[in-house]
């Protein structure tokens, strides 16, 4: 007997039943698989863009403090003043020399009649941002301020504002000065304490106005650093030693400002800038874009990249008219400008 015969015959239909029963449960789960990865794909979209949205409107709203806060004013003379030397020849400037700002603090208290710049910082940042350096011009300095004949320094800003004040630095040294930004001390006070203070390096002891600076590092908020910026009769050499405190609380400040605590904390963060900039003037070239740029440029400075130094004097004397002055070296006044100028001043001792 053929058993084949035997076999039954398939049931098409039958078996066409299963296979379509079958498929439609593999083509159910298939579509709730799909549907299921979707919605985890949404929410793992909305976590990644939730943090970015929100990083993103954080600084859309620095931003926007920022930008509010800042004021422009015409600081900087007119853009055909080019430095000269002591024969009233153009000194010319080298390309891709770095950019210098001139950082003018000014100690206005109420009162105060007349307008004084009592901090004069010129800070040259190199063109390859590795590193900073700031020169602390002394206020009693006695120098020629164009069109005024020889005076202090700071009698330039009293003189003529920023502009001639910029343009007896820029003859002086031989250089450009490419930017300006002006703060009160009232300002240097609010920054200290939007960042919880500071730890300022006391290099010379000293006591008055209620405060008492032991040498060392001394933890410092705003109303004890302005008193320690501010003496000057307490101190061993007068102004010269007031400009390097103002040095050590400058240092100090940056620091503070560009550590992680601050750069991680959003609202010490938000609180430093509104401080900053709610008491800053910036020149009429200088804008907040600007800023930005360069501050990102120099997010990798660190302590050991920041260089304080003194512009170069040869002692004390008097003037013929009775004033008590800083005497200009001026050999080493020539090499400073030099070295600003030819963006080499980490040779400069």
């Amino acid at each position: 007997m053929d058993r084949t015969q035997e076999r039954p015959e398939p049931d098409l239909f039958g078996q066409q039943a299963v296979d379509d029963e079958a498929l439609e449960r593999t083509s159910g789960r298939e579509r709730r698989d799909r549907r299921r990865n979707r919605k985890v794909l949404v929410a793992a979209l909305v976590l990644l863009l939730v943090p970015v949205f929100a990083v993103g409107g954080y600084l859309a709203w620095l931003n926007h403090i920022v930008t509010d806060n800042v004021k422009q004013a015409t600081l900087l003379p007119d853009s055909g003043t080019r430095p000269t030397d002591q024969e009233g020849n153009v000194v010319a400037q080298p390309t891709g020399n770095g950019t210098n700002y001139l950082l003018i603090g000014n100690d206005a208290r109420p009162g105060d009649t007349g307008s004084r710049s009592d901090v004069m910082v010129l800070v040259h940042v190199p063109e390859d941002r590795r590193d900073v350096t700031l020169i602390h011009f002394p206020r009693d300095l006695w120098v020629p301020i164009p069109g005024k004949g020889e005076a202090k320094l700071n009698a330039a800003y009293a003189f003529g504002g920023a502009p001639l004040l910029v343009r007896t630095m820029q003859n002086m040294l031989g250089i450009e000065v490419d930017h300006v930004a002006m703060v009160g001390f009232e300002g240097f006070k609010s920054m200290t304490d939007a960042v919880g203070g500071v730890d300022v390096n006391v290099e010379e002891a000293s006591e008055g106005d209620g405060k008492v600076f032991p040498e060392g590092v001394m933890h410092m908020d705003g109303e004890t650093a302005l008193v320690f910026v501010r003496q000057r009769y307490q101190l061993s050499e007068g102004d010269i030693s007031r400009g390097k405190r103002q040095q050590a609380f400058i240092k100090a400040l940056m620091l503070k400002a560009l550590s992680r605590e601050t750069l991680t904390n959003p609202l010490q963060l938000k609180d430093f800038l509104d401080a900053a900039t709610s008491n800053l003037t910036v020149d009429q070239n200088l804008d907040v874009s600007t800023m930005r740029s360069e501050a990102f440029a120099m997010r990798h400075i660190r302590g050991g990249d920041i260089r304080f130094i003194t512009a170069p004097f040869s002692g004390f004397g008097t003037s013929a008219d009775g004033q008590s002055i800083d005497v200009v070296d001026e050999v080493r006044m020539e090499e400073l400008g030099e070295a600003i100028r030819s963006d080499e001043l980490e040779s400069y001792e």
